[in-house]
């Protein structure tokens, strides 16, 4: 079952950016496309466990700030070490101008 939690505005997050939701004693990440589209992720590398929303946010990738490891936030997937763990990924969706993730 769907368990939706809102995290806010749309306008809150650049186009191709990425901003930091804590919910539940966890991090997390979420992510506006190039083309609108939301996406989140856990919020700190598989690394060194590194905040991601202080990365940067380029072609459907997060680079994380501390080893310049990226991973595609569409999926999760390690794509350039030194991360070789994927994130976790989650739901996300738009609704009336809000973001909205499924952490269930």
């Amino acid at each position: 079952m769907a368990n939706w939690i809102e995290v806010g505005p749309l306008d809150d997050i650049e186009q191709e950016g990425v901003i930091r939701f804590d919910h539940g004693g966890r991090t997390y990440a979420v992510y506006r496309s190039p083309d609108d589209e939301v996406f989140c992720t856990d919020g700190l590398c598989t690394h060194e466990k590194v905040h991601l929303a202080d990365g940067l946010v380029m072609d459907y990738e997060i680079e994380c700030p501390k080893h310049q490891g990226a991973f595609d936030y569409r999926t999760g997937e390690a794509l350039r070490l030194p991360p070789c763990v994927n994130l976790q990924s989650y739901p996300a969706k738009i609704e009336d101008g809000r973001v909205h993730v499924d952490l269930g």
